[in-house]
């Protein structure tokens, strides 16, 4: 139940009362979206405090939670709210300095919730993990989708668009984060940013993409051809080889390994070829409410991975000015082992 997950965190967290105004930490406990919003729980009660833009939604989804639900009153202070409290729960990496200064200056000790939040959020529960798959389902229809619609002449942001729109047809409530597009030797650029480049015959296309459905996240990146000219057979080399790579994590990656581990398992196999050198970033991250989550698979991650848990294995090589492949999928970890929830085809495509 929703008031067990509150409780659960108030618990953990070891202070009188457990505040929340943050929109992602609010939505994982209540599973209501607002963009104003605080949860006050102290063990007994929780209640949810918001303006008359929502309350009604609010009331309707939470009072059947056990969730008390009160319009905020204007002109009071969240201070004056937490009056008869000590110590307050509160994410210490997500909070002003301003916000901070204030509480203490009244007399509030604040205690870090950030870690009991961290640490629940990894693990998904089968609910979450169900919306998870719908997002990667609809993330994989788009794409198959869209590949028949790619036509030369066309720009990043329209096949970026087309994409966006896609996944929405599919069921999004929106995307995940800002789609990349990125044709030729843009591609190089690992986040770079969608614009007006127009497609030509012999391009290659990285596509990294991914939505929301009920508040989770998919993600995804697919690496292709537009058009073969015999121009390409260094690409075509290391585009095996980061699929390779992407195959032998989920292959070898098992639960109970750190996510330095994980990283090694590709970035040993491209070092065999000298390319770890352009594998720029780290294997991948967790993925939930949130695009970019915890534990993370780098270089420098002791996270231990357990089953449930729900990350991106996505190698890269970027050679600057003249390409770019990454190959990603979304999966989790399930029995043990690694399972895929992104499931289009990873060879290489050739429209």
């Amino acid at each position: 139940m929703v008031i067990d997950g509150i409780n659960g965190i108030y618990s953990a967290v070891g202070a009188d009362a457990l505040v929340v105004r943050e929109h992602d930490l609010r939505f994982y406990l209540t599973k209501f979206s607002s963009s104003f919003g605080i949860l006050i729980a102290d063990g007994k009660k929780a209640v949810f405090y918001t303006d008359a833009r929502y309350l009604e939604a609010a009331a309707k989804c939470l009072e059947s939670c056990g969730i008390e639900v009160r319009e905020y009153p204007r002109g009071v202070k969240l201070c004056e709210l937490l009056e008869g409290y000590k110590t307050l729960g509160m994410p210490l990496g997500r909070i002003s300095a301003e916000d901070y200064l204030t509480l203490s200056g009244a007399g509030f000790e604040i205690v870090d919730s950030l870690p009991a939040f961290e640490s629940a959020m990894s693990v998904k529960s089968g609910d979450e993990l169900a919306n998870i798959r719908l997002a990667c389902e609809a993330t994989d229809r788009a794409f198959t989708e869209l590949l028949g619609e790619i036509k030369e002449g066309m720009t990043e942001n329209q096949v970026a668009a087309l994409l966006e729109y896609l996944m929405r047809k599919h069921g999004a409530s929106g995307t995940s984060f800002d789609t990349i597009c990125a044709f030729g030797a843009n591609a190089s650029v690992p986040h770079h940013e969608t614009g007006a480049t127009k497609l030509k015959f012999g391009d290659t296309i990285l596509l990294d993409f991914g939505c929301k459905i009920n508040g989770y996240c998919s993600d995804c990146t697919r690496t292709l051809l537009f058009g073969d000219d015999r121009k390409h057979e260094d690409f075509k080399d290391i585009y095996e080889k980061v699929l390779r790579a992407h195959f032998i994590v989920k292959e070898k990656f098992r639960s109970g390994m750190t996510g330095r581990e994980g990283d090694a398992l590709a970035r040993d196999y491209l070092k065999g070829f000298g390319l770890d050198k352009y594998f720029t970033h780290s294997l991948g991250h967790s993925l939930g409410i949130n695009i970019h989550e915890k534990p993370s698979l780098s270089p420098n991650s002791d996270e231990v991975f357990a089953d449930g848990m729900v990350f991106s294995d996505e190698p890269g090589v970027y050679i600057a000015g003249k390409l770019g492949i990454r190959i990603e999928d979304t999966v989790t970890l399930q029995g043990g082992k690694v399972v895929s929830l992104t499931n289009t085809d990873k060879k290489l495509l050739i429209l």
